[in-house]
Formats: C-alpha cells, structure tokens, sequence
C-alpha cells in the first residue's frame, strides 16, 4: 500500500509508485487515500476527499495492479497507518503487506502513532532518491528502491495553480482534468 493525502497526486507519486510496484514484484498496490491526516490537521485546508480519489482515480487509471483504497475514508477520523495496516490485514488474510514510503517519512516513523506495532504489520518499502542519507530503522522489515530524483512537491503544484502558473507534465493530464473539473487551488474562479 503506497498512503498518503494524495492533494494533488503528481508525478513524483507515480514514480515511486511505479518503481516500488517492479523492484518487489508486487501483485497490486493499494494507494490508500487519508481521510484526515493527522500530521496536517490545522496546518492547511485539504481537498474533499471524493475529489482527491477522482485525482487518483484519474492518475492510475489503466494500470494493471494499481487501486484506489478507502479504507481510511470510510473509517474516518483521523488516519493512522497503524490502523489502516490492521484492517488490510482483516480483509486480505495471508498476504504479505508491505508499506511504500518516501524516505522523509520513513524517518519520521518513531513519532508515529502504535510505531511499535508496524514491524509486526508489514514490511517497509523505502524509496530513496540518489544521494539521500541511509538511515537504520532498527526492528523493521525494510525493501529499499531508488528512483530518479524529482523534486516536486503537492504543496509546490498547489501554489502553482494558486497563483495561475502551469503545472503541466508534474501531474497527468487527466490529473489536471479533474483539478480543473473540481475547480481546486484557485483564488479566482
């Protein structure tokens, strides 16, 4: 499962998603879209959620093996992977999960909510970027891949729309089909 706000999903976001899918032979990737994520609540305003499923739905459609997850939508509240990687393990008994991170937040796993409790819930995909620190998660299950260095942010794309500047080929197309169709990230109409 590869989680995240996914406000917008862009290309970076794929590409871990992509390399993560190859280097473990995964049979299917779950992108598990956060209902409220619990390290922006009160930072910032996040986009409905149906609308940042239509942006995913939009970004993976005709990929074999990608899905769209509610889970943590239909849960609600506040997201914690903790919770998320116990419910996937109720409804698909036997599988091996593993848990697709950016380096940044595999970092950040300590101050997680039950950080404990994720090595005994799956195994760790860590994706690296050329040149980024090693770091040791002691007690982990950990997969490393590294894909190519893209430094684009959804923070950077959302101020980009903001301010009416173009965000072409950092999102899919059909991404910036359904930004425009859910009139997201704009100050003026």
């Amino acid at each position: 499962m590869f989680g995240g706000t996914f406000d917008p999903p862009h290309i970076g976001h794929l590409v871990a998603a992509l390399y993560s899918f190859e280097a473990i032979s995964l049979d299917r990737l779950l992108f598990v879209i956060s209902n409220i994520p619990w390290q922006k609540a009160g930072q910032r305003q996040v986009s409905p959620p149906d609308a940042r499923v239509a942006m995913v739905e939009a970004a993976i459609a005709g990929h074999a093996g990608f899905e769209v997850s509610r889970v943590e939508l239909e849960r609600g509240g506040e997201s914690y992977m903790a919770e998320t990687l116990v419910e996937l393990r109720e409804q698909n008994p036997g599988s091996d999960l593993f848990l697709i991170l950016g380096a940044d937040a595999a970092a950040g796993i300590p101050t997680w909510r039950k950080a404990e409790n994720l090595a005994e819930l799956a195994t760790l995909v860590v994706v690296d970027r050329p040149g980024a620190p090693r770091f040791e998660l002691p007690g982990f299950r950990v997969e490393r891949v590294t894909m190519p260095a893209l430094a684009i942010s959804s923070t950077e794309l959302r101020e980009r729309r903001r301010t009416g500047r173009p965000i072409d080929w950092l999102v899919p197309a059909a991404v910036q089909s359904a930004l425009d169709s859910w009139r997201l990230y704009r100050d003026r109409p």
